[in-house]
């Protein structure tokens, strides 16, 4: 069993993180370029460092047995190395720098035979105009983005300009029905245990996740094949880790790979208290060398991320907390995010129902009734 583990970032999955590792018998090291970052505080020991710069990461490395992550942008070479030196490293460093660049990523799926949408890889905006069979489509950033950053929505030729002056892939915009998300867990040994498939609906304003159902509404046939899809992409990565892989439900009934997220994932946010074992504990259990838990639900469940309203930037100030606080089966969690900004997550709320229609009921009189705004 390993007793010091590092995990590098140190936001509000970190902070969950560390709300899980205080049930075992462990130290808990975060490192973050923010010394006011969510989870310093949380913490056994908590460092500043960039997690980009290879030194950093490789010195913060090598005061722990076991290192992770909860955001993918990180020096990888400096895991490599660290994994060279007896380091344990989840996810391993090769896999990590196939899902932390979305051109190697997608070169993976088509690869491994695992469906996903049409796509080129291209060098600067100007190419979009060579691929217009592509289009309508989507311009993704090769590296560091997030939460919607990154991405731009080419629908036609004359929108090239919108597009990235960097590495990007140049994603065919597909047909779909729904959105979902299969977390799945593998351990040393190549043994996987996989959570339900949850439903993402997107705000389309920032495209990021509002809020997810779970389970998510699909048949027999589609939850085994996303599950089955999940392993496939987990099993082909060869490492153990916690890995969140969004797919398409498409109009046809067939379901493709969107992208991968090599840690724990807003999508698996209310396993929290949905679950037996939510995905921060499964985690923390495995980078500690111990079972995993169960992954079965207690109870269907819905999670909405709050965010910051428009308009509103300054130290933050949360309206209808007490109301939403009153309400049962709700479930607040504030990440300590003093400063508010239009769309940055700044909590989240899961709802506990046996009533699918109630738990939708509730999300929308939560949605009205608390807002983020600044003082």
């Amino acid at each position: 069993m390993h007793n010091k583990i590092g995990i590098l970032g140190a936001g509000q999955l970190g902070r969950m993180l560390c709300q899980a590792a205080i049930n075992y018998d462990t130290y808990l090291m975060l490192m973050d370029r923010n010394e006011d970052a969510p989870a310093a505080s949380f913490c056994d020991s908590f460092v500043v460092g960039d997690l980009l710069n290879f030194e950093d990461v490789y010195a913060f490395g090598k005061k722990v047995d076991c290192i992770s992550i909860e955001i993918e942008h990180v020096n990888v070479q400096a895991l490599a190395q660290l994994e060279k030196e007896g380091v344990e490293v989840i996810p391993r460093a090769a896999a990590l720098q196939i899902l932390q660049d979305k051109c190697l990523q997608k070169q993976f799926y088509e690869q491994h035979n695992i469906p996903t949408a049409a796509f080129t890889i291209t060098q600067n905006r100007e190419e979009i105009r060579l691929h217009q069979s592509l289009l309508p489509a989507y311009h993704k950033l090769a590296t560091l983005g997030y939460d919607g950053r990154g991405v731009q929505y080419i629908e036609s030729e004359n929108d090239w300009k919108k597009g990235f002056e960097a590495k990007a892939v140049l994603e065919k915009a597909a047909s779909i029905e729904k959105e979902i998300a299969v977390i799945v867990l593998a351990s040393r040994d190549g043994k996987q245990v996989v959570y339900e498939p949850v439903e993402l609906v997107f705000n389309p304003q920032y495209n990021q996740l509002d809020y997810l159902l779970s389970p998510a509404s699909l048949g027999e046939t589609q939850i085994l094949q996303a599950k089955l899809l999940a392993e496939k992409v987990v099993k082909a990565l060869a490492s153990p880790g916690i890995f969140a892989v969004e797919m398409f439900v498409l109009n046809n009934g067939e379901i493709w790979v969107n992208e991968t997220a090599p840690r724990v994932h807003n999508s698996g946010h209310a396993s929290i208290e949905a679950n037996f074992s939510s995905q921060f504990d499964q985690l923390i259990r495995l980078m500690l060398d111990i079972p995993l838990g169960s992954t079965q639900a207690r109870s269907p469940s819905l999670m909405i991320n709050l965010i910051g309203e428009k308009k509103y930037i300054g130290k933050v100030k949360y309206e209808g907390l007490d109301e939403v606080a009153n309400m049962e089966g709700v479930y607040i969690h504030l990440y300590g995010k003093k400063e508010t900004r239009p769309g940055r997550k700044m909590g989240h709320i899961t709802i506990i129902d046996n009533d699918t229609d109630s738990l939708i009921k509730k999300a929308k009189i939560i949605k009205n009734t608390l807002k983020v705004v600044s003082q």
